[in-house]
């Protein structure tokens, strides 16, 4: 039985680990530089729990040493040194950063490395990103690509129209970096938050920005085949302009660790949430103009008897499918790789992907 390790034990970390043990088939250790955080994990026998520093890369490679693959569910600030020590064990590397600078050291790390590199195997970037894809290769020429992604809160009460559901770092950074897109076929950065548009789904409205990190690396890939690619992220309206006005009017984009303390003292977590990828592809289709568009609805679920939050059980379904399509051989075994370069139809039917079944059901129309 291989045995996979999981670097940091917050919420998504917790939900990797759990979804491993109840598929029966790794041998799991989580990592954390937090004792008591490991400690009060609630994890089934047999579950090694090893605290190391995670930011000293000689440190953790000798933690690491005779593991298959690690995960990185560790902020993304730890991208780098993670990256570092897992090529000196020798192991596979998966992460689920959103963060673009430490997405390209990652991938001059995989160079020569001794296993496969594959970063951004979260939700977005991640799945959406396979299917982006797997919507696209259908078409002869492509005009415009939307990638919409939100997880959301399903009762919202607060001005903010919004829960923390994952990690408040991660939600500022996608608020506050650049974001990658493809205007007119040109490769260009645009604002995060910027690029307001609104749009109804079965009579819920809802708005979606400009986020960082989303694309992953579909903009490269995409570069000369496409006329106009953007990612933005899905919130209920009046969102972006709240934030605008703690992050611009404020100044609060220069203080990251003031609007962390905020927000976590602030806006309440919730597990009532709900996962919306809503991906659009038009362009020619044998001469003809088409559109192509998948949308999915997954809701929080019991995992292995644990209630878990929709964003929880998406971004460890994503990174788990594909560690396990590597344990089983269906990837390439080294290297760099792209998560558009996963097959759609081969993650769905991983036993880890057949999470993204979802309480709806995905449609995809011609």
């Amino acid at each position: 039985m291989r045995k996979i390790a999981v670097i940091g034990a917050g919420k998504i970390g917790s939900a990797i680990v759990d979804m491993l043990l109840a598929s029966g088939a790794y041998q799991v250790a989580v990592v954390d530089r937090d004792q008591g955080r490991l400690e009060a994990l609630r994890l089934g026998a047999g579950v090694d729990r090893i605290c190391v520093d995670v930011s000293d890369p000689k440190a953790l490679a000798e933690s690491l040493r005779g593991v298959f693959a690690v995960i990185s569910a560790a902020p993304y600030q730890l991208t780098v040194p993670i990256a570092q020590a897992v090529r000196a064990a020798g192991a596979h590397y998966l992460d689920l950063t959103e963060d673009v600078a430490s997405t390209r050291e990652v991938r001059a790390l995989a160079q020569d490395a001794a296993g496969a590199f594959i970063p951004q195997c979260g939700l977005a970037p991640g799945f959406i990103s396979i299917v982006a894809s797997d919507l696209a290769r259908g078409f002869d020429e492509l005009h415009e690509v939307r990638l919409r992604v939100g997880a959301l809160p399903r009762y919202p009460t607060n001005g903010l129209n919004y829960n923390l559901t994952w990690s408040t770092e991660g939600v500022i950074n996608e608020y506050c970096e650049p974001c990658e897109a493809i205007v007119q076929g040109r490769r260009q950065e645009v604002a995060a938050l910027e690029g307001l548009e609104e749009f109804a789904l079965d009579g819920v409205t809802y708005e979606a920005f400009n986020t960082s990190g989303g694309l992953g690396s579909l903009c490269e890939t995409l570069s000369g085949k496409v006329r106009n690619l953007n990612y933005r992220t899905i919130r209920y309206p009046g969102h972006a302009a709240i934030m605008r006005t703690l992050l611009d009017d404020l100044g609060l984009r220069h203080r990251r660790d003031l609007l962390k303390d905020i927000l976590e003292h602030a806006v309440p977590a919730t597990m009532q949430d709900v996962v919306i990828v809503f991906v659009t592809v038009s362009g020619r289709k044998s001469g003809a103009l088409m559109q192509d568009t998948y949308l999915n609805r997954i809701y929080a679920q019991p995992v292995a008897g644990t209630l878990k939050s929709a964003i929880q059980i998406t971004t460890a379904a994503s990174v788990c499918a594909v560690a396990d399509m590597l344990a089983q051989g269906d990837l390439p075994q080294q290297g760099f790789l792209r998560q558009e370069d996963i097959p759609l139809d081969r993650f769905l039917a991983n036993p880890f992907g057949r999470w993204y079944a979802g309480s709806d059901q995905a449609l995809r129309t011609a």
